[in-house]
């Protein structure tokens, strides 16, 4: 060690420590919410890297010392949040679910809010305006209906005037009635599509030329089910998907704007999208109107009645807590560096690791075993009762 300080690169290592440091510590006193995390992420590798200089000599230590300095400023661009100020967003669907709890979360953390809600004299937004700050706004907004999203244009314009809009939260978004593909009336099809997917193009779209005045952030909420096939689900995955891959779209072309753009992939979440039993006795008689004879022979209709079964028992797989989601928002409005794709809650990570990187037949696999029920169609259990016989 003594020889270490008098050398010319131990100089350079105290002096690279030193810049390091006080960068370190500019940063924590810009975000002091964030403080504790910039001093983790940032101190230890520090430390390490001095540790490595002792221990390896001040060639090898110095290399090795630049190197977890370089991976850490990396990582601590990604944690730093920018602070909230006056900034201004806009969510959709907000009467209940995550909209819901994104407008309570961020107003109370000080940002101006409009939140769009589908039925303005609701009770989630009664609620909002019980339980929210003066700063919150409410905006009549059907994203299928072009009248109200340019009416909400023109109320969030006049508000904002020069200072443009931060940040556009694209949340609104309905389930459908999770089904084979096969069964689905082509209606459902048609609905996903207009309120997941055009419907939160039209909003962007309406909304970019407010974004690109303060190079803000557009974040759209997807689903688990918009990156991976899940059986039930091809209506609204295949709406989440087409919305997931406008995102990665968006982002590579608004990045010359400084516009940055995120897609959220949330897992089971416990939001309310599901709807009513009303909806559900609506949904189903659709369905069941809209089969053929044959199709409704082979399923069987034990199976189809079955299928509302799957609805009810839905809530109880889903996490209660929004928490994870809103800090993935808040990071994805916020950030330095935000990153291109979220995946709060359980196993929405690990699903899309295993669709990604292992063989497709062992994913199909996976999730059969992962979401097997017991009710098999008809002509199935026929056959199968036929062979064990034979």
């Amino acid at each position: 060690m003594d020889a270490l300080a008098g050398s010319p690169l131990g100089w350079l290592c105290v002096g690279v420590t030193t810049l390091f440091g006080v960068t370190v510590l500019c940063t924590a006193k810009r975000s002091p919410a964030e403080k504790t995390n910039v001093l983790v992420w940032s101190l230890l590798p520090a430390l390490l890297g001095l540790l490595c200089v002792a221990m390896l000599g001040a060639g090898e230590g110095l290399v090795v010392f630049c190197a977890v300095s370089l991976i850490s400023s990396v990582c601590l661009g990604g944690r730093v949040l920018l602070p909230v100020g006056e900034k201004a967003v806009l969510i959709t669907g907000s009467d209940t679910g995550i909209g819901h709890a994104l407008a309570k979360y961020l107003d109370n953390l000080g940002f101006v809010v409009f939140a769009g809600v589908l039925n303005k004299d609701g009770r989630g937004a009664e609620e909002l305006r019980r339980t929210c700050s003066q700063r919150l706004s409410l905006l009549q907004l059907d994203i299928t209906n072009a009248t109200q999203v340019k009416e909400a244009y023109r109320k969030v314009s006049e508000k904002v005037q020069n200072t443009g809009l931060w940040g556009v939260v694209n949340n609104a978004g309905i389930l459908g009635f999770p089904a084979d593909g096969e069964l689905l009336p082509m209606s459902t099809y048609r609905q996903c599509m207009e309120v997941n997917f055009f419907g939160a193009v039209e909003v962007s779209k309406t909304f970019l030329p407010l974004l690109r005045k303060s190079q803000g952030r557009l974040v759209n909420v997807s689903s688990m089910a918009g990156g991976i096939p899940l059986p039930r689900y091809a209506a609204y995955g295949a709406s989440k998907a087409a919305l997931s891959m406008f995102s990665g779209v968006m982002r590579q072309e608004l990045s010359k704007w400084g516009i940055k753009v995120a897609a959220v992939h949330p897992s089971g979440f416990r939001t309310g999208i599901q709807g009513t039993s009303d909806l559900w006795d609506k949904q189903e008689k659709e369905l069941m109107e809209n089969l053929s004879a044959d199709t409704r022979q082979d399923y069987g209709e034990d199976y189809l009645l079955g299928l509302k079964s799957y609805l009810l028992h839905m809530p109880a797989y889903c996490s209660a807590n929004l928490s994870p989601v809103l800090s993935a928002v808040l990071h994805a409005l916020l950030a330095k560096r935000p990153h291109g794709l979220y995946t709060p809650g359980k196993g929405a990570y690990v699903l899309l690791c295993i669709f990604c990187y292992f063989p497709l037949w062992f994913y199909d696999f996976f999730i059969s075993k992962m979401l097997s029920t017991e009710s098999v169609p008809r002509v199935l259990r026929t056959s199968e009762a036929e062979s064990k016989k034979l």
